[in-house]
């Protein structure tokens, strides 16, 4: 494990705004640091973009600008901004495409409106358009021009990315999010108001519990294909051994759905995450 320097705007950034994927980082190779770096810190800043407008369409406006950063109509602004002209570079440098990062941003435009998720295949297809894409994204990074790994890549950022969402609950229902399936919220006949309000309940906690076993499945399905991934790109796929600690917190008799805050302490994440690199021989 290396350090990286504590005042780099990009780590403040990440560390405050994905400390997971920042201390995943920390085991990649030196040379690949700085542009896994940008990558996680691109997918933050899109990430947070619901949390700090107040309109949709104010988001609307802060995610086509990074549209045109990416293709390349925003040069002159993207050098004044740490993250867009980091994101860049490692574009460059590293030949990575930009369509998935393109569709990243699409993919979260879903995050600015209040409307719930359809279907599974909604939510797993925005699971794959941003959590798989970024880790196949950072497999590029580590193994250039690699062909192998697509497939772990997809179930790891589905099992990824329905952990976190399970783990965002208390505070997007607060603000009027519903990622959950609507088809999962009808077969417990849950209301997506009941959800805004706060109001606990036995169904809902078994809607929960069937996205927390849609997560297990596709972590299932991750074991089974990472062997085919190479030692070099595994730091790419480092964040998923979180997975089963975080939905294991969520599955104890005490968690309640509005108010638990599912968390690991710095010191766990880091053993555990030494643990996986060591096992993957990074």
């Amino acid at each position: 494990m290396s350090a990286l320097a504590a005042d780099d705007p990009l780590v403040v950034h990440l560390s405050q705004h994905d400390p997971d994927r920042y201390l995943a980082t920390l085991f990649a190779p030196a040379n690949t640091q700085r542009a896994l770096l940008s990558l996680y810190a691109f997918n933050a800043e899109i990430a947070r973009v619901r949390g700090i407008v107040k309109e949709p369409a104010m988001g609307e406006i802060r995610l086509q600008w990074w549209r045109e950063v990416l293709s390349g109509e925003r040069a002159g602004e993207a050098q004044h901004n740490p993250i867009a002209a980091a994101v860049l570079e490692t574009v460059a440098a590293h030949a990575l495409p930009v369509k998935p990062l393109m569709d990243l941003i699409d993919a979260r435009t879903f995050d600015l409106y209040d409307d719930p998720m359809p279907t599974w295949l909604d939510l797993e297809g925005y699971a794959g358009e941003t959590s798989s894409a970024l880790i196949r994204l950072a497999s590029l990074i580590l193994v250039p021009g690699s062909t192998v790994g697509a497939e772990a890549a997809g179930h790891a950022g589905v099992a990824y990315a329905l952990t976190g969402l399970l783990r965002a609950f208390p505070w997007t229902s607060r603000r009027g999010q519903i990622f959950m399936p609507i088809e999962v919220l009808d077969t417990h006949r849950v209301l997506p108001t009941s959800i805004r309000q706060g109001q606990d309940s036995p169904a809902l906690r078994a809607a929960l519990a069937d996205v927390r076993a849609r997560a297990w499945h596709h972590l299932g399905e991750t074991r089974k294909y990472i062997a085919d991934v190479p030692p070099a790109m595994a730091p790419a796929f480092l964040p998923v051994v979180l997975v089963a600690p975080y939905l294991k917190a969520m599955e104890r008799r005490d968690y309640a759905p509005f108010t638990s805050e599912i968390e690991l302490s710095k010191l766990r994440k880091l053993w555990a995450l030494w643990w996986q690199a060591r096992r993957a021989g990074v």
